[in-house]
C-alpha cells in the first residue's frame, strides 16, 4: 500500500477564543478525500501551567460529535514525548490539537514516480512567513 506524505501539524489556541471554526476546513479537507487525519490529539494547559491530554475516546458525546466527522484514527503516534514537548511550548490558558495527517492527494503522484523507479532526493515544507518574507525582499530589490 503506497501512503501520501504524512506531517505533523500542531496548533494551539486561547481558551477563551476556542470556538470550533477550524474543524469544518478540516472536515472538508476529509471529506474531499484531500487528507485523513491518521493521529489526533487534544492537549490542555490550564492557568496554573499544568497539561492533561484529551483522548477522543474520552470526550463526551457533544465534543465526540464535533470531532468524529474526521474519521480521526487514533494510532498512537503522537507519543507521550512529543505532548510533553508541546505542553512546553503552550502557553498556560490554551488548547492545542496535534494532528498527524496524510496527504492523499499525493498518492497518484507517488505511485507515478516509483512505476517510474524515480526517489524524492529532498522534501521540504517550507513557512508561508518565509515564503512572503523571501518574495518581499525580492520585489524590494526589484523596485
Amino acid at each position: 500500500m503506497t501512503y501520501g506524505p504524512i506531517d505533523y501539524l500542531v496548533l494551539e489556541f486561547q481558551n477563551e477564543k476556542l470556538k470550533g471554526e477550524v474543524v469544518p476546513a478540516i472536515l472538508e479537507l476529509v471529506e474531499n478525500r484531500t487528507i485523513r487525519v491518521i493521529d489526533l490529539v487534544i492537549i490542555q494547559k490550564d492557568k496554573d501551567g499544568n497539561h492533561t491530554v484529551v483522548e477522543l475516546q474520552e470526550l463526551d458525546s457533544e465534543t465526540l460529535a464535533i470531532y468524529d466527522p474526521l474519521q480521526a484514527e487514533v494510532t498512537g503516534l503522537i507519543q507521550v514525548e512529543d505532548i510533553d514537548a508541546i505542553a512546553e511550548k503552550m502557553d498556560n490558558g490554551t488548547t492545542a490539537a496535534a494532528f498527524l495527517f496524510e496527504n492523499l492527494w499525493a498518492i497518484k503522484f507517488k505511485d507515478a514516480v516509483l512505476r517510474a523507479d524515480g526517489k524524492v532526493l529532498e522534501q521540504v515544507r517550507l513557512d508561508h512567513e518565509d515564503v512572503a518574507e523571501a518574495l518581499d525582499k525580492i520585489a524590494s530589490a526589484e523596485a
